[in-house]
């Protein structure tokens, strides 16, 4: 029996990825490939469909399903590929029957995505990602900024309640995790939709509290204007909470911000930075940030350009705009590509200094990292290490940094 899945974009679509996989694998399914797409970006979708091509040519004998985010959002493009076998939404894909073998199943299965509600967590034997497993604290966004699709293939934004969390957190730690990963779409979001409304904040010191045998609990991508007061006090007072925060700014300049429909605007993001820095002064931050949006003048990229010196960014993620039809950038004066392509160069370029400074400062140092397998660990500011030697994965180890090469430390 075969079940193979090929999972493109967002740590919550690995999270779906192993679900899909345990799921398919208690139905039955043989010779079974699966593209879980990501619709984040017109190159995404281009990615998967090319995905597609590829395993038809190398598998021919498989049933190729297509599900996911882009699946949600282009069912049509999808389902007109004759490699396609299925095409399944986000609200079909975690339920177990859509998996089972079924003879007369639809060939398209996509739903309503924002009347979907499930926050169901993983079945119990679903893989999970060691040393570091992801756990899916929420889905969905409520906002609606004007570059973005995923509203429109995840939904509304739901909360997965406290107590499952946290049974989540305790589940992959006994399976071996040493680090969990709290993810979602719009994760600050979370507790908005529950009875008397908690705060992320909260729930990040519940887990730590109640699941005293996990090492190390780590943040994915933030919204900067959603940090509320308890999240910061928390990484004030936890050892356990990694100073890594990776923080959804996508531009410096405050009239793309506006534009692009952001809740924040760039001095926002610089205090939120100043603040943390201050109470936990080993934090690294990390940034997405998106190229050559329209209307960008040379001055409004210069902005963006400067937030990375100004936020102390140690890890940008740069990415080239990309117009997502049916979207309201798509119909505002674009930039020429190749404008769009050098202003991504000159950002990862920037970056890449800024990361090789974030490096700097660990040389001569002693740090407690993770080993994740292949001479690579990971220190708790998200920092790779390049280890000397094999060592056991999932193992922690006390390392003295001789040097790096720009991208990751190099333990002596």
């Amino acid at each position: 029996m075969s079940v193979d899945v090929l999972t493109f974009g967002c740590r919550l679509n690995a999270v779906d990825g192993e679900t899909i996989r345990a799921h398919a694998r208690a139905g039955g399914a043989e010779n079974l490939f699966v593209v879980n797409a990501c619709a984040v970006t017109a190159e995404a979708g281009r990615q998967a469909r090319q995905a597609v091509r590829r395993a038809a040519r190398e598998r021919p004998e498989a049933e190729i399903v297509v599900t996911g985010c882009g699946a949600q959002i282009e069912p049509d493009r999808f389902a007109a590929m004759p490699e396609v076998s299925r095409v399944i939404g986000l609200a079909a894909r975690t339920r177990p029957e859509t998996w089972a073998r079924r003879p007369n199943a639809p060939r398209v299965e996509v739903e309503d995505a924002p009347e979907a509600r499930d926050v169901s967590p993983p079945p119990r034997d679903a893989d999970i990602l060691r040393p570091r497993a992801f756990v899916q604290v929420q889905t969905g966004c409520d906002h609606r900024c004007t570059f973005c699709v995923i509203p429109f293939g995840r939904g509304a934004s739901r909360s997965t309640p406290p107590e499952i969390v946290v049974a989540e957190v305790r589940r992959v730690v006994s399976l071996g995790a040493q680090e969990a990963v709290l993810t979602g779409v719009d994760v600050t979001a979370w507790g908005a939709d529950l009875p008397d409304r908690p705060g992320f904040g909260g729930l990040v010191r519940r887990i730590l509290q109640e699941v005293p045998e996990l090492p190390r609990l780590r943040l994915s991508s933030l919204d900067a204007v959603e940090i509320d007061d308890e999240l910061v006090r928390a990484f004030a007072e936890e050892e356990r909470l990694a100073p890594h925060l990776h923080l959804s700014l996508q531009s410096g300049d405050d009239m793309i911000l506006k534009r692009m429909k952001r809740r924040h605007g760039r001095a926002d993001a610089e205090r939120l930075c100043e603040r943390l820095r201050r109470v936990r002064p080993d934090v690294a931050f990390g940034a997405d940030l998106i190229a050559g949006f329209p209307t960008e003048t040379d001055a409004m990229f210069e902005n963006s350009l400067s937030i990375l010196d100004a936020c102390d960014v140690a890890y940008a993620h740069v990415f080239p705009y990309s117009a997502r039809p049916g979207t309201p950038a798509a119909r505002m004066p674009q930039l020429s590509s190749a404008l769009v392509k050098e202003r991504a160069a000159r950002l990862r370029s920037a970056a890449a200094g800024r990361l090789a400074r974030h490096l700097d400062r660990h040389v001569k140092a002693r740090l407690r990292v993770l080993a994740e397998g292949g001479l690579i660990a990971r220190a708790a500011d998200f920092s790779t290490v390049r280890l000397p030697g094999e060592t056991t994965k999932g193992a922690f180890l006390d390392v003295l940094v001789s040097g790096h090469d720009g991208r990751a430390l190099i333990a002596a």
